[in-house]
């Protein structure tokens, strides 16, 4: 790459042509007074795309797959001809400057190293992927985080070059097929959300919440009332909601919520009528954070808008409302929708996400745009909230694929099913684990909190626990002490069948039944099977056996008959890590007088 650059300046340069940078990687613009326009477009006669600074200025970025042949083309757009790319790059030294060249060494560790064949890294890679209780093997039960089947027909269009190699910043006439993906979901999402615009420029749900946010502040700033900046925030909520807030310039006001997990009508009345003059929103989550359908969602939403504020729903439960209601019709003004859980996109690992904005059409002029890109937003809108125009634009194909297969009706069907699941789930062990919170009726929404606080009260026996002996069983643990420390909170999704469900629950009966048998004494609290889980096959086998159990209750703990799934290392201290910070600050003698 930065050869390629360098030898294309240096061609450039011989020919008499400004160089803007006389240093550089891979990018090298080019002063050509008042002809910018016109090399650009005569490199994209070639195929090329180049970028247009300025009427005076051309930028040209080389990467990996750059050629001799895109050296020679750009060359004959700036008018140079007869240059000579192999004598170029003969007698032309690197263009980084000595003071910025690396003299450490790096890829040091054996793993670049030791592969050097397809057969060998493709061997690495699978020995990598043993190693995951992943959902190709097991059900992932995390509450909160929608872990659902990403299909292969909705995942292949994403190999396609025609939507993996497009660049961000291509011309609009050049990436009509994505940015048709792009029309179509924006109003498919509006549909089913019941609002009247939606932006897909957010990367991530925290992303949208910043972006949602942000829209509020303007509009309140454009009709005057730049004081309103009171955020109010359930005690239950994610905790990025308050972060947001803050992001978006706003004070962070807590509302308590009863015994039940709901929001406190009482104090949010009160806190309401304190700041009636300087409100600005308030964030809920719909279903709420507990898993359950609050029946005061209405009347919130009143209290709110009567006192001149705005409504957010946190759009991270939508996987339990989709055909059933819609945000934009009972009462809210605006919510982020994560595409990376209702809508299929791979989530977790650290990316790549997408966390839209569905807005109702007050708040329409002041969703992100583009400096960049005038298409990619409303003119009076609030700025980028992401790099590129249109986020994570390549990866869309996803979700578009998965709401035209499923349909309405399908998707509606989805939300009923992924609901049934979870009340089965929370039905067959409440006896075992009590469900910490349900609605009217007892029924949960698309997920259910299971409350270990009072078996470790009784026996020792935590959630820690419960969550790693899982994984001897061949299953991933559910979403452990979220929103309530020493719980577990279980999402079944839609994707699982009876037979999967069945295996998760019978699963934790039969951990339940060895936590009774430390309770009543038989195994001590900090000798057993659930305080020394997972156990690798190197724990079973190698040494002496001095545990009051089997090695075979140890890995095939109630007669599992499922394959196999060795977990690869044993327990960490997570709270040790988690408490053993080492500050990098300045010491408080730095800030003295």
């Amino acid at each position: 790459m930065h050869r390629f650059a360098t030898v294309l300046a240096t061609g450039l340069c011989e020919a008499g042509l400004d160089v803007v940078h006389g240093e550089f990687f891979d990018t090298v613009q080019v002063r050509v007074e008042g002809r910018a326009a016109e090399v650009v477009e005569k490199a994209r006669s070639f195929g090329i795309n180049l970028r247009q600074v300025d009427a005076d200025v051309v930028a040209i970025a080389c990467d990996e797959k750059t050629t001799r042949a895109h050296l020679v083309a750009v060359w004959e757009a700036f008018g140079v001809t007869g240059s000579d790319v192999d004598a170029i790059d003969a007698d032309t030294a690197d263009g980084i400057p000595a003071d910025l060249r690396r003299t450490s060494d790096y890829l040091t560790h054996p793993v670049f190293h030791a592969h050097r064949s397809e057969t060998a890294l493709l061997r690495y890679l699978r020995a990598l992927s043993d190693k995951d209780v992943a959902l190709d093997r097991s059900m992932i039960p995390l509450g909160s985080c929608t872990m659902k089947l990403n299909a292969t027909a909705e995942m292949e269009s994403i190999t396609w070059p025609e939507f993996s190699t497009l660049h961000p910043f291509a011309p609009v006439e050049d990436a009509k097929g994505l940015l048709k993906i792009v029309s179509d979901l924006e109003a498919w999402l509006a549909e089913v959300t019941g609002y009247d615009a939606v932006s897909l420029q957010p990367n991530a749900g925290s992303q949208g919440e910043f972006a949602g946010l942000l829209a509020i502040r303007a509009y309140h700033r454009a009709n005057g009332n730049a004081d309103r900046d009171v955020c109010l925030i359930p005690s239950s909520a994610h905790g990025t909601n308050a972060a947001s807030a803050v992001m978006a310039g706003m004070r962070v006001v807590v509302v308590k919520c009863d015994d039940k997990g709901n929001i406190d009508m009482g104090h949010l009345r009160e806190t309401v009528a304190e700041h009636s003059d300087d409100l600005a929103a308030i964030m809920i989550t719909y279903p709420s954070t507990h898993g359950v359908y609050e029946d005061t969602v209405r009347e919130v939403c009143g209290l709110v808008h009567d006192a001149g504020g705005q409504v957010y729903v946190d759009g991270a439960n939508l996987n339990a409302l989709i055909g059933l209601a819609r945000y934009g019709k009972f009462g809210s003004d605006v919510s982020h929708l994560n595409l990376h859980k209702t809508f299929c996109i791979p989530h977790g690992g650290g990316g790549p996400g997408v966390g839209p904005i569905g807005v109702r059409s007050h708040l329409a002029p002041f969703l992100p745009n583009h400096p960049l890109q005038p298409t990619a937003g409303p003119a009076t809108g609030v700025g980028p909230i992401s790099a590129a125009p249109w986020g994570s634009a390549s990866i869309l194909p996803i979700s578009w694929a998965y709401v035209r297969m499923m349909g309405g009706d399908g998707l509606r069907r989805a939300t009923l099913t992924a609901v049934a699941a979870a009340n089965y789930v929370a039905r067959r062990l409440d006896e075992h684990y009590p469900v910490l919170y349900t609605g009217e009726g007892g029924f949960v929404a698309h997920e259910c909190i299971l409350d270990l606080r009072p078996i470790t009260k009784a026996t020792g026996v935590t959630v820690d626990d419960v969550a790693k002996r899982l994984a001897d069983y061949g299953l991933h643990a559910p979403t452990m002490s979220f929103p309530v420390a020493g719980t577990l909170m279980v999402e079944p999704t839609e994707s699982e069948d009876l037979a999967e469900i069945d295996r998760f629950i019978d699963a934790m009966i039969a951990i339940k039944r060895e936590i009774d048998r430390v309770g009543a004494g038989e195994w001590p609290v900090e000798d057993n099977p659930l305080r020394n889980a997972p156990h690798t096959a190197a724990s079973v086998t190698v040494g002496e056996w001095n545990h009051p159990y089997t090695r075979e209750e140890a890995v095939y703990p109630a007669g599992t008959s499922a394959p196999k799934i060795w977990p690869p290392v044993r327990r960490i201290d997570g709270a040790k890590g988690d408490r053993n910070l080492v500050c990098s600050c300045p010491p408080l003698s730095a800030y003295g007088s």
